[in-house]
Protein backbone atom coordinates (compact mmCIF):
# COMPACT_ATOMS: atom_id res chain seq x y z
CA UNK A 1 0.00 0.00 0.00
CA UNK A 2 1.39 3.40 -1.01
CA UNK A 3 1.99 5.80 1.89
CA UNK A 4 -0.18 8.90 1.62
CA UNK A 5 1.36 11.09 4.31
CA UNK A 6 4.73 11.50 6.00
CA UNK A 7 5.98 12.82 9.31
CA UNK A 8 9.59 13.76 8.66
CA UNK A 9 10.87 14.10 12.24
CA UNK A 10 9.41 12.80 15.53
CA UNK A 11 9.21 16.36 16.92
CA UNK A 12 7.29 17.79 13.95
CA UNK A 13 3.76 19.17 14.37
CA UNK A 14 2.91 19.05 10.65
CA UNK A 15 2.34 16.16 8.26
CA UNK A 16 3.29 16.15 4.57
CA UNK A 17 0.82 14.96 1.93
CA UNK A 18 2.45 12.55 -0.51
CA UNK A 19 -0.76 12.41 -2.57
CA UNK A 20 -3.67 14.81 -3.07
CA UNK A 21 -5.98 14.67 -0.05
CA UNK A 22 -9.58 15.90 0.03
CA UNK A 23 -11.26 18.22 2.52
CA UNK A 24 -13.31 16.24 5.03
CA UNK A 25 -11.16 13.11 4.74
CA UNK A 26 -10.07 11.49 7.97
CA UNK A 27 -6.39 10.60 7.90
CA UNK A 28 -4.96 8.17 10.42
CA UNK A 29 -1.30 8.44 11.40
CA UNK A 30 0.38 6.64 14.26
CA UNK A 31 -2.96 5.89 15.87
CA UNK A 32 -4.24 9.49 15.67
CA UNK A 33 -7.05 10.78 13.47
CA UNK A 34 -6.90 14.03 11.51
CA UNK A 35 -9.98 15.39 9.76
CA UNK A 36 -8.81 17.65 6.97
CA UNK A 37 -10.17 21.19 7.05
CA UNK A 38 -9.02 21.93 3.49
CA UNK A 39 -8.00 20.18 0.29
CA UNK A 40 -4.33 19.29 0.70
CA UNK A 41 -2.39 18.97 -2.52
CA UNK A 42 0.54 16.58 -2.70
CA UNK A 43 3.74 18.20 -1.33
CA UNK A 44 1.81 20.48 1.03
CA UNK A 45 1.43 20.22 4.82
CA UNK A 46 -1.35 20.18 7.39
CA UNK A 47 -1.28 20.75 11.12
CA UNK A 48 -1.36 17.94 13.66
CA UNK A 49 -2.93 20.11 16.38
CA UNK A 50 -4.84 23.32 16.87
CA UNK A 51 -2.43 26.25 16.51
CA UNK A 52 -2.71 29.66 18.14
CA UNK A 53 -1.13 32.89 16.93
CA UNK A 54 2.59 32.82 17.70
CA UNK A 55 2.83 29.03 18.10
CA UNK A 56 6.01 27.46 16.76
CA UNK A 57 5.73 25.35 13.62
CA UNK A 58 8.21 22.49 13.67
CA UNK A 59 9.40 20.56 10.61
CA UNK A 60 12.59 18.52 10.15
CA UNK A 61 12.71 18.81 13.94
CA UNK A 62 13.47 22.56 13.87
CA UNK A 63 11.57 25.84 13.93
CA UNK A 64 10.46 26.73 10.39
CA UNK A 65 7.70 29.25 11.03
CA UNK A 66 5.13 30.76 13.39
CA UNK A 67 1.34 30.59 13.20
CA UNK A 68 -0.19 33.97 12.39
CA UNK A 69 -3.66 33.23 13.76
CA UNK A 70 -5.72 30.35 15.10
CA UNK A 71 -5.62 27.29 12.83
CA UNK A 72 -7.70 24.16 13.29
CA UNK A 73 -6.07 20.77 13.51
CA UNK A 74 -6.05 19.32 9.98
CA UNK A 75 -5.80 22.77 8.42
CA UNK A 76 -3.59 23.53 5.42
CA UNK A 77 -0.32 25.37 5.96
CA UNK A 78 -0.22 28.38 3.63
CA UNK A 79 1.35 31.82 3.30
CA UNK A 80 -1.53 33.47 5.16
CA UNK A 81 -1.35 31.43 8.35
CA UNK A 82 2.40 30.75 8.41
CA UNK A 83 5.35 33.15 8.36
CA UNK A 84 9.06 32.35 8.33
CA UNK A 85 10.84 31.92 11.65
CA UNK A 86 14.06 30.20 12.63
CA UNK A 87 16.04 29.70 15.80
CA UNK A 88 19.05 31.91 16.58
CA UNK A 89 22.44 30.25 16.30
CA UNK A 90 25.79 30.52 18.02
CA UNK A 91 29.15 28.82 18.22
CA UNK A 92 29.27 25.83 20.57
CA UNK A 93 32.33 23.62 21.19
CA UNK A 94 32.59 20.74 18.74
CA UNK A 95 31.06 17.59 20.18
CA UNK A 96 29.69 15.88 17.08
CA UNK A 97 29.88 12.13 16.56
CA UNK A 98 29.43 10.95 12.99
CA UNK A 99 28.41 7.44 12.09
CA UNK A 100 29.78 6.92 8.59
CA UNK A 101 27.79 4.70 6.21
CA UNK A 102 28.97 1.27 5.10
CA UNK A 103 31.12 1.81 2.00
CA UNK A 104 32.32 -1.75 1.48
CA UNK A 105 30.45 -1.84 -1.86
CA UNK A 106 32.57 1.05 -3.16
CA UNK A 107 35.95 0.43 -1.54
CA UNK A 108 38.69 0.01 -4.13
CA UNK A 109 36.48 1.35 -6.93
CA UNK A 110 37.91 3.81 -9.44
CA UNK A 111 36.71 6.16 -12.15
CA UNK A 112 38.46 6.95 -15.42
CA UNK A 113 39.43 10.60 -15.28
CA UNK A 114 41.98 13.04 -16.62
CA UNK A 115 44.94 13.18 -14.23
CA UNK A 116 46.52 16.64 -14.10
CA UNK A 117 50.14 17.43 -13.29
CA UNK A 118 49.20 18.79 -9.85
CA UNK A 119 47.55 15.50 -8.86
CA UNK A 120 43.94 16.59 -9.25
CA UNK A 121 41.72 14.54 -11.52
CA UNK A 122 39.18 15.95 -13.97
CA UNK A 123 35.98 14.26 -15.02
CA UNK A 124 36.14 15.99 -18.42
CA UNK A 125 38.76 17.45 -20.77
CA UNK A 126 37.69 20.91 -21.93
CA UNK A 127 39.22 23.83 -23.78
CA UNK A 128 38.02 27.11 -22.25
CA UNK A 129 37.55 30.56 -23.79
CA UNK A 130 37.57 33.44 -21.30
CA UNK A 131 36.72 37.10 -22.04
CA UNK A 132 38.12 39.57 -19.53
CA UNK A 133 35.32 41.98 -20.46
CA UNK A 134 31.82 41.81 -21.97
CA UNK A 135 33.05 43.71 -25.05
CA UNK A 136 34.57 40.43 -26.29
CA UNK A 137 31.36 38.39 -26.04
CA UNK A 138 30.51 38.92 -29.71
CA UNK A 139 33.92 37.67 -30.80
CA UNK A 140 33.43 34.63 -28.58
CA UNK A 141 30.06 33.97 -30.22
CA UNK A 142 31.67 34.05 -33.68
CA UNK A 143 34.45 31.70 -32.57
CA UNK A 144 31.97 29.38 -30.87
CA UNK A 145 29.88 29.02 -34.00
CA UNK A 146 32.95 28.33 -36.13
CA UNK A 147 34.57 25.79 -33.82
CA UNK A 148 31.40 24.03 -32.66
CA UNK A 149 30.08 23.54 -36.17
CA UNK A 150 33.35 22.41 -37.73
CA UNK A 151 34.69 20.27 -34.88
CA UNK A 152 31.48 18.43 -34.01
CA UNK A 153 30.39 20.14 -30.77
CA UNK A 154 27.21 21.85 -32.03
CA UNK A 155 23.89 20.55 -30.68
CA UNK A 156 21.57 22.65 -32.87
CA UNK A 157 21.52 20.58 -36.07
CA UNK A 158 18.04 19.20 -35.42
CA UNK A 159 16.68 22.71 -34.89
CA UNK A 160 18.39 23.94 -38.05
CA UNK A 161 16.72 21.06 -39.88
CA UNK A 162 13.38 21.99 -38.31
CA UNK A 163 13.76 25.60 -39.41
CA UNK A 164 14.82 24.49 -42.89
CA UNK A 165 11.61 22.46 -43.25
CA UNK A 166 9.55 25.47 -42.17
CA UNK A 167 11.33 27.56 -44.80
CA UNK A 168 10.54 24.96 -47.48
CA UNK A 169 6.90 24.88 -46.41
CA UNK A 170 6.73 28.67 -46.56
CA UNK A 171 8.31 28.78 -50.04
CA UNK A 172 5.87 26.13 -51.27
CA UNK A 173 2.88 28.03 -49.94
CA UNK A 174 1.98 25.33 -47.41
CA UNK A 175 0.26 26.02 -44.09
CA UNK A 176 2.97 26.40 -41.48
CA UNK A 177 0.60 25.04 -38.84
CA UNK A 178 0.19 21.83 -40.85
CA UNK A 179 3.73 21.52 -42.24
CA UNK A 180 5.35 18.11 -41.67
CA UNK A 181 8.34 18.87 -39.45
CA UNK A 182 8.40 15.60 -37.54
CA UNK A 183 11.48 14.07 -39.18
CA UNK A 184 14.06 16.53 -37.87
CA UNK A 185 16.45 13.86 -36.60
CA UNK A 186 18.34 13.62 -33.36
CA UNK A 187 21.90 12.93 -34.43
CA UNK A 188 24.63 12.56 -31.83
CA UNK A 189 27.26 15.21 -32.65
CA UNK A 190 29.88 13.39 -30.56
CA UNK A 191 30.19 10.81 -33.35
CA UNK A 192 31.48 13.52 -35.68
CA UNK A 193 34.05 15.07 -33.36
CA UNK A 194 37.52 15.60 -34.74
CA UNK A 195 39.19 15.46 -31.32
CA UNK A 196 37.94 12.32 -29.55
CA UNK A 197 39.62 13.11 -26.23
CA UNK A 198 38.37 16.70 -26.05
CA UNK A 199 34.96 16.63 -24.38
CA UNK A 200 34.03 20.18 -25.29
CA UNK A 201 35.05 23.74 -26.14
CA UNK A 202 33.49 26.07 -23.57
CA UNK A 203 32.88 29.83 -23.46
CA UNK A 204 32.44 32.02 -20.35
CA UNK A 205 30.32 34.86 -21.76
CA UNK A 206 29.55 37.39 -19.01
CA UNK A 207 28.53 41.02 -18.52
CA UNK A 208 31.42 42.16 -16.34
CA UNK A 209 35.00 43.35 -16.48
CA UNK A 210 34.28 47.06 -16.87
CA UNK A 211 31.69 49.71 -16.12
CA UNK A 212 31.12 48.41 -12.60
CA UNK A 213 33.07 48.85 -9.40
CA UNK A 214 36.73 47.92 -9.13
CA UNK A 215 35.64 45.38 -6.50
CA UNK A 216 33.39 43.66 -9.04
CA UNK A 217 36.28 43.42 -11.49
CA UNK A 218 38.56 42.02 -8.78
CA UNK A 219 36.05 39.31 -7.84
CA UNK A 220 35.49 38.46 -11.50
CA UNK A 221 39.25 38.14 -12.01
CA UNK A 222 39.49 35.59 -9.20
CA UNK A 223 36.50 33.72 -10.61
CA UNK A 224 37.96 33.52 -14.13
CA UNK A 225 41.32 32.42 -12.71
CA UNK A 226 39.53 29.66 -10.78
CA UNK A 227 37.93 28.42 -14.00
CA UNK A 228 41.24 28.47 -15.89
CA UNK A 229 42.73 26.44 -13.04
CA UNK A 230 39.82 23.97 -12.92
CA UNK A 231 40.83 20.28 -13.17
CA UNK A 232 38.31 19.74 -15.98
CA UNK A 233 40.04 22.43 -18.08
CA UNK A 234 43.08 21.43 -20.16
CA UNK A 235 43.73 24.64 -22.08
CA UNK A 236 42.63 28.29 -22.14
CA UNK A 237 42.19 31.11 -24.65
CA UNK A 238 41.74 34.61 -23.20
CA UNK A 239 40.25 37.51 -25.18
CA UNK A 240 40.74 41.03 -23.88
CA UNK A 241 39.80 44.44 -25.25
CA UNK A 242 42.61 46.33 -23.52
CA UNK A 243 41.12 49.35 -21.74
CA UNK A 244 38.79 47.55 -19.30
CA UNK A 245 38.95 47.51 -15.50
CA UNK A 246 39.90 43.83 -15.42
CA UNK A 247 43.33 43.95 -16.99
CA UNK A 248 45.01 40.80 -18.29
CA UNK A 249 47.79 41.28 -15.75
CA UNK A 250 45.23 41.21 -12.91
CA UNK A 251 43.91 37.90 -14.22
CA UNK A 252 47.42 36.49 -14.56
CA UNK A 253 48.32 37.59 -11.02
CA UNK A 254 45.24 35.84 -9.62
CA UNK A 255 45.98 32.73 -11.69
CA UNK A 256 49.58 32.55 -10.45
CA UNK A 257 48.43 33.13 -6.87
CA UNK A 258 45.93 30.30 -7.13
CA UNK A 259 48.20 27.97 -9.11
CA UNK A 260 51.91 28.94 -8.89
CA UNK A 261 52.87 26.04 -11.16
CA UNK A 262 50.14 26.57 -13.76
CA UNK A 263 51.30 24.71 -16.88
CA UNK A 264 48.29 24.41 -19.20
CA UNK A 265 48.37 25.88 -22.71
CA UNK A 266 47.30 29.53 -22.36
CA UNK A 267 46.80 31.93 -25.29
CA UNK A 268 46.01 35.63 -24.73
CA UNK A 269 44.70 38.04 -27.39
CA UNK A 270 44.09 41.76 -26.88
CA UNK A 271 41.90 43.40 -29.51
CA UNK A 272 43.24 46.94 -29.17
CA UNK A 273 46.70 45.59 -30.00
CA UNK A 274 45.57 43.57 -33.01
CA UNK A 275 45.59 44.62 -36.68
CA UNK A 276 41.85 43.99 -37.10
CA UNK A 277 38.97 42.08 -35.63
CA UNK A 278 39.28 39.51 -38.41
CA UNK A 279 42.96 39.01 -37.65
CA UNK A 280 42.20 38.61 -33.94
CA UNK A 281 39.49 35.99 -34.50
CA UNK A 282 41.47 34.02 -37.08
CA UNK A 283 44.60 33.94 -34.92
CA UNK A 284 42.60 32.91 -31.83
CA UNK A 285 41.04 30.05 -33.81
CA UNK A 286 44.39 28.96 -35.25
CA UNK A 287 46.25 28.96 -31.93
CA UNK A 288 43.35 27.22 -30.19
CA UNK A 289 43.21 24.56 -32.90
CA UNK A 290 46.90 23.83 -32.31
CA UNK A 291 46.21 23.64 -28.57
CA UNK A 292 43.35 21.23 -29.17
CA UNK A 293 45.69 18.87 -31.01
CA UNK A 294 47.85 18.80 -27.89
CA UNK A 295 45.18 18.23 -25.25
CA UNK A 296 43.63 15.57 -27.48
CA UNK A 297 46.68 13.46 -26.59
CA UNK A 298 45.52 13.27 -22.94
CA UNK A 299 43.60 10.09 -22.18
CA UNK A 300 41.46 8.94 -19.29
CA UNK A 301 43.07 6.71 -16.67
CA UNK A 302 41.89 5.09 -13.42
CA UNK A 303 41.74 7.25 -10.29
CA UNK A 304 40.36 6.53 -6.79
CA UNK A 305 36.94 7.86 -5.84
CA UNK A 306 38.67 10.05 -3.26
CA UNK A 307 39.67 12.30 -6.18
CA UNK A 308 36.04 13.22 -6.90
CA UNK A 309 34.84 16.68 -5.85
CA UNK A 310 31.04 16.69 -5.76
CA UNK A 311 29.02 19.89 -5.71
CA UNK A 312 25.43 19.49 -4.47
CA UNK A 313 22.74 21.95 -5.56
CA UNK A 314 18.94 22.23 -5.68
CA UNK A 315 16.85 24.42 -7.96
CA UNK A 316 13.22 24.55 -8.95
CA UNK A 317 12.62 22.93 -5.56
CA UNK A 318 9.28 21.52 -4.47
CA UNK A 319 7.69 20.01 -1.39
CA UNK A 320 9.32 16.65 -2.15
CA UNK A 321 12.88 18.02 -2.48
CA UNK A 322 13.68 17.68 1.22
CA UNK A 323 12.02 14.25 1.37
CA UNK A 324 13.38 12.35 -1.64
CA UNK A 325 16.13 13.83 -3.83
CA UNK A 326 17.96 15.98 -1.29
CA UNK A 327 18.27 13.27 1.40
CA UNK A 328 19.26 10.74 -1.28
CA UNK A 329 21.98 13.08 -2.55
CA UNK A 330 22.93 13.62 1.09
CA UNK A 331 23.51 9.89 1.47
CA UNK A 332 25.62 9.97 -1.70
CA UNK A 333 27.60 12.80 -0.08
CA UNK A 334 28.17 10.73 3.05
CA UNK A 335 29.32 7.77 0.99
CA UNK A 336 31.82 9.90 -0.89
CA UNK A 337 33.13 11.58 2.26
CA UNK A 338 33.60 8.17 3.88
CA UNK A 339 35.63 7.19 0.81
CA UNK A 340 37.91 10.21 1.19
CA UNK A 341 36.24 12.44 -1.40
CA UNK A 342 35.13 16.06 -1.20
CA UNK A 343 31.59 17.52 -1.12
CA UNK A 344 30.68 21.20 -1.61
CA UNK A 345 27.42 22.51 -0.10
CA UNK A 346 26.67 26.12 -1.02
CA UNK A 347 23.60 28.42 -1.33
CA UNK A 348 23.94 30.26 1.99
CA UNK A 349 20.44 31.85 1.83
CA UNK A 350 19.15 28.27 1.66
CA UNK A 351 20.89 27.21 4.88
CA UNK A 352 18.68 29.52 6.93
CA UNK A 353 17.24 27.50 9.80
CA UNK A 354 19.90 24.80 9.50
CA UNK A 355 22.74 27.01 10.76
CA UNK A 356 23.03 25.56 14.25
CA UNK A 357 23.18 22.00 12.95
CA UNK A 358 25.99 22.94 10.56
CA UNK A 359 27.87 24.95 13.19
CA UNK A 360 27.69 22.03 15.59
CA UNK A 361 29.15 19.79 12.86
CA UNK A 362 32.07 22.12 12.07
CA UNK A 363 35.32 20.73 13.44
CA UNK A 364 37.40 23.92 13.44
CA UNK A 365 36.29 26.88 15.57
CA UNK A 366 37.77 29.38 13.11
CA UNK A 367 35.78 27.82 10.28
CA UNK A 368 32.60 27.79 12.38
CA UNK A 369 32.95 31.46 13.23
CA UNK A 370 33.70 32.24 9.57
CA UNK A 371 30.39 30.58 8.65
CA UNK A 372 28.54 32.65 11.25
CA UNK A 373 30.19 35.85 9.99
CA UNK A 374 29.41 35.12 6.34
CA UNK A 375 25.79 34.19 7.06
CA UNK A 376 25.21 37.21 9.30
CA UNK A 377 26.80 39.71 6.90
CA UNK A 378 24.99 38.25 3.90
CA UNK A 379 21.55 38.37 5.53
CA UNK A 380 22.23 41.87 6.88
CA UNK A 381 23.13 43.09 3.40
CA UNK A 382 19.80 41.74 2.16
CA UNK A 383 17.88 43.36 5.02
CA UNK A 384 19.61 46.69 4.35
CA UNK A 385 17.79 46.88 1.01
CA UNK A 386 14.44 45.74 2.37
CA UNK A 387 14.83 42.01 1.78
CA UNK A 388 16.31 39.12 3.75
CA UNK A 389 16.78 35.38 3.61
CA UNK A 390 13.10 34.96 4.51
CA UNK A 391 12.22 36.24 1.01
CA UNK A 392 14.20 33.49 -0.74
CA UNK A 393 11.38 31.08 -1.75
CA UNK A 394 10.16 31.74 -5.30
CA UNK A 395 6.49 31.67 -6.34
CA UNK A 396 7.10 28.20 -7.80
CA UNK A 397 8.61 26.99 -4.52
CA UNK A 398 5.63 28.28 -2.55
CA UNK A 399 3.06 26.87 -4.96
CA UNK A 400 4.62 23.44 -4.54
CA UNK A 401 4.72 23.43 -0.74
CA UNK A 402 7.80 25.37 0.39
CA UNK A 403 5.94 28.00 2.40
CA UNK A 404 8.87 29.54 4.33
CA UNK A 405 12.60 29.87 3.73
CA UNK A 406 13.30 27.74 6.80
CA UNK A 407 11.24 24.89 5.29
CA UNK A 408 13.05 25.28 1.98
CA UNK A 409 16.45 25.63 3.64
CA UNK A 410 16.28 22.77 6.10
CA UNK A 411 15.25 20.53 3.22
CA UNK A 412 18.00 21.96 1.02
CA UNK A 413 20.67 21.35 3.67
CA UNK A 414 19.90 17.62 3.49
CA UNK A 415 22.02 17.49 0.30
CA UNK A 416 25.13 17.85 2.45
CA UNK A 417 24.46 14.62 4.31
CA UNK A 418 25.47 14.18 7.95
CA UNK A 419 29.28 14.21 7.92
CA UNK A 420 31.37 16.77 9.84
CA UNK A 421 32.05 20.12 8.18
CA UNK A 422 35.75 20.26 7.38
CA UNK A 423 36.01 23.81 6.02
CA UNK A 424 34.09 26.99 5.17
CA UNK A 425 34.96 28.78 1.93
CA UNK A 426 34.14 32.26 0.74
CA UNK A 427 33.20 32.79 -2.92
CA UNK A 428 35.93 31.52 -5.33
CA UNK A 429 38.08 30.05 -2.55
CA UNK A 430 39.38 26.59 -3.54
CA UNK A 431 38.47 23.47 -1.58
CA UNK A 432 41.69 22.01 -0.18
CA UNK A 433 40.36 19.70 2.54
CA UNK A 434 38.62 16.38 1.80
CA UNK A 435 35.18 16.01 3.35
CA UNK A 436 32.20 18.36 3.53
CA UNK A 437 32.94 22.02 2.71
CA UNK A 438 30.48 24.93 2.94
CA UNK A 439 30.81 27.44 0.07
CA UNK A 440 29.34 30.95 0.25
CA UNK A 441 27.20 31.55 -2.84
CA UNK A 442 23.69 32.86 -3.53
CA UNK A 443 20.82 30.41 -3.85
CA UNK A 444 20.29 31.59 -7.45
CA UNK A 445 20.78 28.45 -9.52
CA UNK A 446 23.42 29.67 -11.94
CA UNK A 447 25.29 31.94 -9.52
CA UNK A 448 25.51 28.97 -7.15
CA UNK A 449 26.71 26.44 -9.72
CA UNK A 450 29.16 29.04 -11.05
CA UNK A 451 30.62 29.47 -7.57
CA UNK A 452 30.66 25.76 -6.82
CA UNK A 453 32.74 25.05 -9.92
CA UNK A 454 35.10 27.88 -8.94
CA UNK A 455 35.78 26.07 -5.67
CA UNK A 456 36.70 22.94 -7.59
CA UNK A 457 33.59 20.79 -8.07
CA UNK A 458 34.25 18.26 -10.83
CA UNK A 459 30.64 16.97 -10.84
CA UNK A 460 27.46 18.71 -9.70
CA UNK A 461 24.37 16.87 -8.48
CA UNK A 462 21.45 19.22 -9.12
CA UNK A 463 18.13 18.20 -7.56
CA UNK A 464 14.86 19.65 -8.87
CA UNK A 465 11.17 19.15 -8.25
CA UNK A 466 9.83 21.54 -10.88
CA UNK A 467 12.45 21.09 -13.60
CA UNK A 468 15.43 23.38 -14.22
CA UNK A 469 17.42 23.48 -17.50
CA UNK A 470 20.69 24.52 -15.86
CA UNK A 471 24.25 23.34 -16.32
CA UNK A 472 27.81 24.62 -16.07
CA UNK A 473 30.48 25.17 -18.72
CA UNK A 474 33.26 23.18 -17.03
CA UNK A 475 31.51 20.95 -14.51
CA UNK A 476 29.16 18.19 -15.75
CA UNK A 477 25.81 18.74 -14.05
CA UNK A 478 23.58 15.77 -13.23
CA UNK A 479 19.85 16.47 -12.84
CA UNK A 480 18.07 14.54 -10.09
CA UNK A 481 14.25 14.67 -10.06
CA UNK A 482 12.26 14.51 -6.83
CA UNK A 483 9.21 12.80 -8.31
CA UNK A 484 7.94 10.54 -11.10
CA UNK A 485 5.68 13.15 -12.74
CA UNK A 486 8.56 15.52 -13.40
CA UNK A 487 10.71 12.73 -14.81
CA UNK A 488 7.94 11.75 -17.21
CA UNK A 489 7.13 15.32 -18.22
CA UNK A 490 10.71 16.64 -18.61
CA UNK A 491 12.68 13.47 -19.17
CA UNK A 492 14.85 15.19 -21.76
CA UNK A 493 16.64 17.13 -19.00
CA UNK A 494 16.48 14.60 -16.13
CA UNK A 495 19.21 12.01 -15.47
CA UNK A 496 18.09 10.35 -12.23
CA UNK A 497 14.61 9.90 -10.78
CA UNK A 498 14.08 9.81 -6.99
CA UNK A 499 10.33 9.28 -7.41
CA UNK A 500 10.67 5.66 -6.17
CA UNK A 501 11.49 7.10 -2.72
CA UNK A 502 8.14 8.91 -2.62
CA UNK A 503 6.34 5.81 -3.87
CA UNK A 504 7.96 3.65 -1.18
CA UNK A 505 9.78 1.53 -3.75
CA UNK A 506 13.31 2.51 -2.68
CA UNK A 507 14.94 3.68 0.52
CA UNK A 508 17.01 6.84 0.79
CA UNK A 509 20.10 4.66 1.20
CA UNK A 510 19.37 2.58 -1.90
CA UNK A 511 18.73 5.71 -3.94
CA UNK A 512 21.89 7.38 -2.65
CA UNK A 513 24.00 4.37 -3.66
CA UNK A 514 22.39 4.40 -7.12
CA UNK A 515 23.28 8.06 -7.49
CA UNK A 516 26.93 7.41 -6.61
CA UNK A 517 27.02 4.63 -9.22
CA UNK A 518 25.77 7.12 -11.81
CA UNK A 519 28.40 9.66 -10.69
CA UNK A 520 31.16 7.11 -11.24
CA UNK A 521 29.92 6.47 -14.78
CA UNK A 522 29.55 10.18 -15.51
CA UNK A 523 33.02 10.91 -14.12
CA UNK A 524 34.38 8.21 -16.43
CA UNK A 525 32.62 9.51 -19.54
CA UNK A 526 30.54 6.33 -19.77
CA UNK A 527 27.28 8.29 -19.52
CA UNK A 528 26.84 11.92 -20.55
CA UNK A 529 24.44 13.99 -18.38
CA UNK A 530 21.61 15.68 -20.25
CA UNK A 531 22.86 19.17 -19.35
CA UNK A 532 26.14 18.35 -21.10
CA UNK A 533 24.43 16.87 -24.15
CA UNK A 534 22.29 20.01 -24.45
CA UNK A 535 25.24 22.41 -23.95
CA UNK A 536 23.51 23.97 -20.94
CA UNK A 537 26.62 26.02 -20.18
CA UNK A 538 25.25 28.61 -17.75
CA UNK A 539 27.69 31.06 -16.17
CA UNK A 540 26.73 34.06 -14.01
CA UNK A 541 29.39 35.71 -11.82
CA UNK A 542 28.18 36.93 -8.43
CA UNK A 543 28.87 40.64 -8.06
CA UNK A 544 28.52 40.29 -4.27
CA UNK A 545 25.46 42.46 -4.28
CA UNK A 546 22.21 41.21 -2.78
CA UNK A 547 21.28 38.07 -4.68
CA UNK A 548 19.24 35.37 -2.97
Amino acid sequence: MVTRILKIHPNDNVLVALQDLAKGETIIHDGHEYTLQDDIQAKHKFFMQDMNAGDHIIMYGVLVGKAQHFILKGGLMDTENTKHASDPYEFRPYNYEWHAPDVSKFEGRTFNGYVRNDGRVGTANYWLFIPTVFCENRNLDVIREALHNELGYAVTDKYKSYTHQLVDAYKNGESLAEADTSAIGNANPAANRIFKNVDGIKFLNHQGGCGGTRQDAAVLSKLLAAYADHPNVAGVTVLSLGCQNLQVQDFMDDLKHRSPNFDKPLFIFEQQQSQSEEQLVKEAIRKTFIGLTEINKIERQPAPLSKLVLGVKCGGSDGFSGISANPAVGYTSDLLVALGGTVLLAEFPELCGAEQQLIDRTKDETAARKFIQLMTAYNQAAENVGSGFFMNPSPGNIKDGLITDAIKSTGAAKKGGTSPVEDVLDYTEPATKPGLNLVCTPGNDVEATTGKAASGATLILFTTGLGTPTGNPVCPTIKVATNNKLTKRMGDIIDINCGPVIEGEKTIEEMGADILEYCIKAASGEVIPKAVLLNQDDFIPWKRGVSL
